[in-house]
């Protein structure tokens, strides 16, 4: 008999799934499931004929089990607080992970709560204004909730990353030189922050419109918590910034819908002053971590746009951030 060939990252049927998670959930006999988004996990979209789900299966060796069950323990903890999330739902049998044998290895899958309304980049001040105010009631329910997961400081979010990147773009770029002295500059300015004036908790660490969905310009509702850890509550805030700053080139509109943020944000709880001062390098720190999980899940992904120029454009999306703020890089580090 022929050896099976080996497999890193193998694609479920979605009709088994289907099957498999009709019987496990007791859903009708008209579910069906059909593939979403195959990326850095695959999702798939579940129909019965009463309700529409996601359901989540991590890439093999992405997060531990462990990992997950924090990640649900923080959702269900959003849960019971009434915030505007997409929430686990557990199985007949009361369990909210699925254990899938896969051709590559065991597998985990989830099913979750779908979130009302659309994605969108294109969305109203005052919708960016109830963005704020939904992410400030989650922070309200994580601050000092500690996960078993990474804990997010100037390690993992930028000296291993940078090697981690230098490694991938093995040509001595520009782009790397800048993302090195970037990290250096940006682990001073972590390590010198206030840190008592600085509100620490569970973080989402990529908030930004890809992981909300916004119904009828009235409710948002976050999901995607799988880079969930441990970090300061402002990193939230920042990255959702700058976000809002690189799909949106004219600046009076980013800067209309940033400052509605904020405001939205700040009705329901105060950004102090240190907070206020870190946001404009927070997002760097973040971004330069994004750049390594790219170049580290690349065999995975099957990200192709990953390569030279893709690498110019993020850094060039840094770049336009810095200027907007006057950050001044080289005049810190001598």
């Amino acid at each position: 008999m022929t050896e099976k060939f080996p497999t890193i990252n193998s694609t479920l049927s979605p009709h088994k799934l289907g099957q498999l998670i009709q019987e496990k959930y007791g859903l009708t006999d008209k579910t069906k499931c059909n593939i979403f988004r195959l990326a850095m996990n695959h999702l798939y979209i579940v129909h019965d004929s009463k309700n529409k789900y996601v359901f989540r299966v991590y890439t093999h060796h992405w997060r531990t089990l462990l990992e997950i069950e924090e990640e649900l323990r923080l959702l269900n903890h959003l849960k019971e607080a009434n915030r505007q999330i997409a929430f686990p739902i557990a199985d007949q049998s009361n369990q909210f992970i699925q254990e899938i044998e896969a051709p590559e290895g065991t597998r985990f899958g989830v099913l979750f709560s779908y979130a009302k309304g659309i994605k969108t980049a294109k969305f109203s001040s005052e919708t960016s204004f109830l963005i704020g105010q939904a992410l400030a009631k989650i922070h309200q329910s994580t601050e000092n909730v500690e996960l078993m997961r990474m804990s997010y400081n100037t390690q993992n979010l930028l000296k291993n990353p940078v090697l981690r990147t230098k490694e991938f773009y093995s040509k001595n770029t520009s782009e790397i030189e800048f993302l090195e002295n970037l990290s250096d500059f940006l682990t001073l300015k972590m390590e010198n922050a206030d840190k008592q004036h600085m509100r620490y908790g569970a973080v989402h660490l990529d908030v930004w419109f890809d992981n909300l969905h916004i119904d009828d310009e009235k409710e948002v509702t976050f999901f995607d918590f799988d880079f969930c850890g441990n970090g300061y509550l402002c990193f939230d805030i920042s990255y959702f910034l700058f976000q809002l700053f690189t799909t949106h080139l004219n600046e009076e509109e980013y800067e209309a819908k940033a400052d509605s943020f904020i405001r939205g944000y700040e009705t329901v709880t105060k950004i102090n002053d240190e907070e206020k001062k870190f946001l404009p390098y927070a997002c760097l720190a973040i971004m330069n971590y994004y750049i390594s999980v790219q170049c580290d899940r690349f065999e995975y992904w099957t990200n192709i746009f990953l390569n030279e120029d893709h690498l110019k454009r993020m850094v060039g999306n840094l770049k336009r951030w810095i200027a907007y703020h006057k950050i001044e890089i080289k005049n810190e580090l001598n």
